[in-house]
């Protein structure tokens, strides 16, 4: 009940504001061509991403927050699966793979990495914008210290992956990364926004 109808709610909510939507129109802004959107939520990607996009694949576990994406306009939307571990698609099947505020609740997030390397064409580019372990160690302290906690309130989200390093060690080559905050507890806002290959 909770992790299924209140959680994809107050996601939608708390990362809809507007300091959040700035990080997310800058770090979709290169995506192009058919766009697999991994733990796309309540769609909030949608209406912000750039005119180079023909078409949107979501992929989303939370049936919540599929109803919740029907208000949302921008490209075509169309879901294609609930786990990003396990996608249902060919090889090389998408131009640009996008995951905001994702990498920190995917259960299996080694696999996903390696499936969103798979079905990514050799010219395509992994965009990401998540929250992660900061590097002031007071506050890593705090994080690791609050995981349990945030993970069973906020449906398994880790408040402590080095999300640079797991796109790194998945066979990405980052090509630009980018570190910011948003508003909110040191725990919480420290950001990697970044484009990969």
């Amino acid at each position: 009940m909770w992790s299924e109808q209140v959680v994809p709610r107050v996601t939608d909510l708390a990362l809809g504001r507007e300091p959040v939507t700035r990080l997310r129109r800058r770090a979709l802004a290169p995506a192009r061509g058919v766009v697999l959107d991994l733990g796309a939520g309540s769609a909030p990607n949608l209406p912000l991403m750039p005119p180079a996009v023909v078409k949107v694949l979501g992929v989303e576990p939370s049936t919540t927050a599929r109803r919740l994406a029907r208000r949302r306009t921008g490209p075509s939307l169309e879901w294609v699966g609930l786990d990003g571990a396990s996608l249902e698609l060919p090889d090389e099947a998408v131009d640009t793979v996008v995951s905001t505020f994702t990498l920190c609740t995917i259960p299996d997030l080694d696999a996903a990495l390696h499936e969103a390397r798979r079905v990514l064409r050799p010219d395509g580019r992994f965009l990401f914008l998540d929250h992660g372990l900061a590097p002031d160690e007071r506050v890593q302290r705090w994080q690791h210290r609050l995981t349990g906690v945030q993970q069973r309130v906020f449906a398994g989200c880790h408040l402590e992956r080095a999300i640079d390093r797991r796109v790194s060690a998945a066979g990405f080559v980052i090509e630009s990364l980018e570190h910011a905050a948003m508003p909110g507890p040191s725990v919480l806002n420290h950001l990697y926004l970044g484009c990969a290959a």
